[in-house]
């Protein structure tokens, strides 16, 4: 749990200077800032993307990820959890300031949770309580809070409740999944986390097309199971019905 924390400490940091500075900085400076992140994100999705071993996997992951994030209404679910805290905590006074902040929260969990880094990291630390992979990306997340508040506001500080939840949960689990996830299912569940951050660029950030981008996240647990249904099939079946069936082959 050690990189976690500094995972937050890092979120919080930056994000309280960015609300701090972010008044003092110019309209045009703060689109460009964040036009800059989408860029980035998009770049780095795109190479989360490349790794991929075989590409239908990663899309069968996303279409069943995505019908299984419409049916249980995932960006919904945070969407009203970002409202809800903007009641109790933020109480802000127009529709476009509560929406402006839960944005900042959508946004924030999303980057913050889904990359190689956040599951390679969190296994690793929670394994060997090396945190080393967190501690790096801390600093890259510490960033990106800082240039997310300055234009989405106090909605970026609050994900590091997702944060604390997802990374520290994944730690806390971490013997259990590293029994159970294998590199190639790490490889293809990495290659759609990068297809899901791409959509966060286009729909976020750069602002191309609305995209619910939350109902995609079932796809990093789906992407390692058709893996496992593969590795199964070719280990499993596939002999038993060349022993038993071999006219079919």
């Amino acid at each position: 749990m050690t990189g976690t924390i500094i995972n937050i400490i890092a979120v919080l940091i930056g994000g309280s200077l960015g609300m701090l500075f972010g008044a003092r900085l110019p309209e045009r400076l703060k689109q460009t800032v964040t036009g800059g992140m989408g860029l980035f994100t998009a770049a780095i999705g795109v190479q989360m993307f490349l790794k991929t071993g075989n590409p239908l996997i990663v899309l069968g992951s996303v279409l069943i990820g995505a019908l299984l994030g419409e049916w249980w209404r995932i960006e919904e679910g945070l969407q009203s959890l970002g409202q809800r805290l903007e009641k109790r905590f933020a109480r802000s006074d127009s529709a476009e300031a509560s929406q402006r902040f839960v944005r900042g929260f959508l946004v924030s969990s999303l980057l913050f949770c889904v990359g190689p880094m956040t599951i390679l990291g969190s296994i690793q630390d929670g394994l060997t309580g090396d945190y080393s992979l967190l501690a790096v990306k801390s600093v890259l997340d510490g960033f990106a809070a800082l240039a997310f508040a300055s234009t989405l506001g106090v909605g970026v500080l609050f994900s590091t409740l997702v944060i604390l939840a997802y990374q520290g949960g994944i730690s806390l689990l971490a013997a259990q999944l590293s029994a159970l996830v294998t590199e190639p299912m790490m490889t293809e569940m990495t290659a759609a986390g990068g297809v899901i951050l791409m959509g966060l660029a286009i729909s976020s950030l750069l602002e191309i097309k609305p995209l619910r981008v939350g109902n995609f996240l079932p796809a990093l647990a789906v992407a390692p199971s058709i893996v496992w249904l593969l590795t199964w099939w070719e280990t499993v079946i596939a002999p038993w019905l060349k022993a038993h069936l071999p006219l079919l082959f």
